[in-house]
């Protein structure tokens, strides 16, 4: 059974991806459960990347992705609106969240995260919890469990 879901739910953006097959398998879980993908640039790779082909295989309609051209312009199209901050950095679980509708939910780069300046500029920041001693899972996992949450809790799935 397949769900039409576009448009109707949270968005998930990718703060300045750097690792093609990640932001790939974002595509694809975006694509597969409906959820607008927003891409902060400069990405770390060109989207003609043959990893990130390989993973995406034929998901990917570039005209479905909005690009910002930098941080500026996605907080400044965002203003009215809420981020979410998804960071090994926040106290508060996403699991003692509420996600809403039209919700923007933000992870930064695989390498480095999002700069302090981002995190200013974001009142909610959630984490996923993990076990002591652990870094951080995947960001495009990251993305799967947030993103099913999300849905889940606002009747979307």
């Amino acid at each position: 059974m397949t769900h039409k879901l576009k448009n109707q739910g949270p968005k998930i953006a990718l703060f300045e991806p750097d690792i093609p097959q990640n932001t790939a398998a974002i595509i694809r879980t975006c694509a597969c459960l409906g959820a607008k993908l927003e891409i902060i640039e400069p990405c770390g790779f060109l989207l003609t990347d043959k990893r990130l082909k390989r993973v995406v295989m034929d998901y990917m309609n570039v005209e479905e992705i909005e690009f910002y051209p930098s941080s500026n312009h996605f907080f400044e199209s965002k203003k009215n609106q809420r981020i979410i901050l998804m960071t090994t950095k926040a106290s508060i679980s996403y699991t003692k969240f509420k996600f809403e509708v039209n919700d923007t939910i933000l992870f930064g780069r695989e390498s480095a995260g999002v700069p302090e300046s981002i995190h200013k500029l974001v009142k909610n920041r959630l984490k996923i919890p993990m076990k002591n001693n652990m870094r951080s899972l995947n960001i495009a996992s990251s993305v799967a469990i947030i993103l099913a949450e999300s849905l889940r809790q606002i009747k979307l799935v």
